[in-house]
């Protein structure tokens, strides 16, 4: 779901709830569910203060709602072809019921427009552009992944998916 809960910059939802299903199928987190808010550079600045005790609006800040980080992508996979199989059997009167998956929520993705564009800008892109790599990279907080910690594996599992998506 995405909310816009700012005035100074125009934002067109709709591509960008596509573009967010899009992502979330591509990481086999489709039956989860996310939050992204489009706030103004005044709320961001406050939670930036407020959560990670820096100074001034930053792009985005994600919030995920667990801690630990998900399972594997073959780990997920293997679990949404069993679901897959288990609903198809339901059909026909031989699937558990107990074996689909639960839905979850994995948090809160907070966005500053105002930010991205400043940024968009400085690095010859459109908005929308800067708009979806930052709902990549927030979602990807989300599943645990930490660009100061993890010694490069969020940086490259985000470039292969920007690449994917076409936001090189």
């Amino acid at each position: 779901m995405i909310l816009n809960r700012q005035r100074a910059v125009r934002v067109a939802r709709g591509p960008l709830e596509s573009f967010l299903r899009r992502v979330m199928n591509e990481l086999d987190v489709r039956d989860s569910h996310i939050t992204v808010c489009f706030v103004s550079d005044r709320e961001i600045a406050h939670m930036n203060e407020a959560f990670r005790k820096k100074k001034g609006p930053t792009d985005v800040l994600s919030f995920p709602a667990e801690k630990k980080r998900w399972a594997s992508r073959s780990r997920r996979k293997k679990i949404s072809k069993d679901s897959r199989e288990n609903i198809a059997g339901a059909k026909r009167g031989r699937a558990k019921q107990e074996s689909r998956p639960a839905e979850r929520y994995l948090g809160d993705i907070a966005i500053a427009p105002e930010t991205a564009r400043r940024y968009a800008k400085q690095n010859g892109r459109s908005l929308g552009h800067e708009l979806r790599v930052l709902i990549l990279h927030g979602v990807l907080h989300l599943l645990g992944y930490d660009h100061e910690t993890d010694r490069g594996e969020m940086d490259r599992i985000e470039r292969k998916m920007r690449r994917r998506f076409g936001l090189s």
